[in-house]
Parts: C-alpha cells; sequence; structure tokens
C-alpha cells in the first residue's frame, strides 16, 4: 500500500490548514512512500517506527484505517448516522484528496466502524501501541475526530462523551480534550462573517473560547494570564517540538497552533485594555 503515506500525510497536513496543508502533507507522503516502498514488508529495529517493531508503512496503515473507523463509529454514538455526517466525513476524504480508491478504502473503515460488533477499545489499543503512544500523533488523530464531529453534529452529547472517552483513553486530559475543542471552535466562528446581534453573541463566544486557548478563565489576572500566555507558547513552539520528536509533517500544525495562541492573547488583551 504505497499510498498510505500520502494519505496520513494529507490527514496530519489537513490539521495545518485545510486543503492547502492537506497538499503539502500529501508531498510529504510521498517521500515517505518512496522511502518505505521497497521495503513494505519488512521490519525496522526497535525504537525506529512504533510499537513491536512495527514498519512505518504498518503504522501508517494503522493510523488511516482506524481514523476512518473511530469516525465512523463516533457519527454513530446517537444510534443513528445523518446525511450532515456522512457528508462531513466525505468533506475531510475530499480535502485529502483522496484518489477514488482510497476513498473507497475509507468509506469500507467507516462502514465498519458504524457496525455494532465494531471493537472500539482494540482499535484504539492497536492504534496507541503502533503509535508507541506518541502525544502529538494522538493529539493529531483526536483532532480530526473533533473536527469531523463539530462539522457533523456540532459534537452533540452522545458524540462528545465518547470522543471525550477516546481522548482520555489516547492519553489526553479533560484540560486538553477542551482545549482542542475552544481551538477549532474558534477556527469556525473566526471564518463565519455576522452581524447585528447575532454578531454580538460571537463576539462573545470568541473571547470565551480566547480564553480555554490560554487555558485560563475571566478570573485570571493580568499577570495570570501573560504568564499563562508564555507558557502555551513555550510549549507549542515549533522548534522546541521538532526538538523533542514532532514530525516533519506536523510542524505546519504546529505554526498554526502557536499563531492561534497568539490571536487569542491579542483578543484578550485589547478585552482588557492590557
Amino acid at each position: 500500500m504505497q499510498w498510505i503515506g500520502k494519505a496520513v500525510g494529507g490527514v496530519l497536513g489537513l490539521l495545518a490548514g485545510g486543503p492547502l496543508g492537506a497538499a503539502i502533507g500529501v508531498v510529504i507522503g510521498h517521500q515517505f512512500d518512496a522511502s518505505t516502498g521497497a521495503n513494505d514488508g519488512m521490519m525496522r529495529g526497535p525504537g525506529v517506527a512504533g510499537g513491536a517493531g512495527l514498519s512505518a508503512a504498518q503504522i501508517g496503515d494503522r493510523f488511516f484505517r482506524t481514523t476512518f473507523q473511530v469516525m465512523g463509529h463516533v457519527a454513530k454514538a446517537d444510534g443513528r448516522v445523518s446525511e450532515q455526517e456522512i457528508q462531513a466525513a466525505r468533506a475531510i476524504m475530499s480535502q485529502l484528496r483522496l484518489t477514488p480508491d482510497q476513498v473507497q478504502v475509507a468509506i469500507a473503515c467507516f462502514t465498519m466502524g458504524k457496525e455494532p460488533r465494531f471493537a472500539l477499545t482494540e482499535a484504539l489499543n492497536a492504534l496507541y501501541h503502533a503509535c508507541g503512544g506518541r502525544p502529538d500523533l494522538m493529539h493529531a488523530f483526536v483532532e480530526i475526530q473533533m473536527r469531523a464531529a463539530l462539522a457533523g453534529n456540532d459534537l452533540q452529547p452522545a458524540a462528545r462523551r465518547l470522543l471525550q472517552n477516546i481522548a482520555l483513553r489516547l492519553g489526553l486530559s479533560g484540560i486538553e480534550f477542551a482545549h482542542v475543542e475552544a481551538v477549532l471552535r474558534m477556527r469556525r466562528t473566526g471564518s463565519a462573517g455576522t452581524g447585528g446581534a447575532t454578531a454580538a453573541v460571537d463576539a462573545e463566544a470568541r473571547l470565551a473560547q480566547a480564553y480555554s486557548v490560554l487555558e485560563c478563565t475571566p478570573q485570571n489576572t493580568n499577570e495570570e494570564l501573560s504568564l499563562a500566555y508564555r507558557r502555551q507558547l513555550s510549549r507549542h513552539h515549533p522548534d522546541k517540538l521538532k526538538a523533542n520528536g514532532l514530525p516533519e509533517s506536523m510542524i505546519e500544525h504546529a505554526k498554526e497552533r502557536t499563531q492561534q495562541i497568539i490571536q487569542a492573547w491579542e483578543l484578550v488583551r485589547e478585552r482588557r485594555g492590557i
């Protein structure tokens, strides 16, 4: 499966900024395919790839398939899959620029995830093990699931509970889960123009989300907010993450996250007159 690298690169690139990011990810993934294609069935040494000495191609295959299996499972959380949820999954496949054959694989995985017999716990354990529990990949996985859930049903209660449990199983705390949601919602509201009273409500919602991005509340002092802002910048700085092992395919995502932190700080600072 020498297209897997492109697909997974596209998934990670999508997190870095929509279709353009996906295109960048596909290019990076192509390099992955080229480097692993000749040795697709061979195992790498311990510590090079993921758990149990899996090859990079095997890790990529697991990530890709589990992404769409779990997406289908979350969509079915309330007992049925709506047309809007199907369109949300289709939109992600389109943004990833999957080929028709790749789309068919993704659809088959999505359908598998909807089945009552789908073993979610086993699938998540296998993904976590294959990726060696790397928090950056687990974070990316949860973020794309939330992206689909927000577009599909605005993260309704059943989907929210399930996705929270998925995030916890993959090592994300409740605070990290809330942070991912806040960033994605801030991105959505920031891209939609409104007017009148609705705009005022949206402005307040964006301010609340900005506080969440900074992992603060309106009750925090200006000094506490400034410290939180610097802490978030340090935590998500692309150079620091890269030095700690973040793959090149996710650097653009880290850059975008840093920009969102800056935007959140500027909004809070402006409203407080800091």
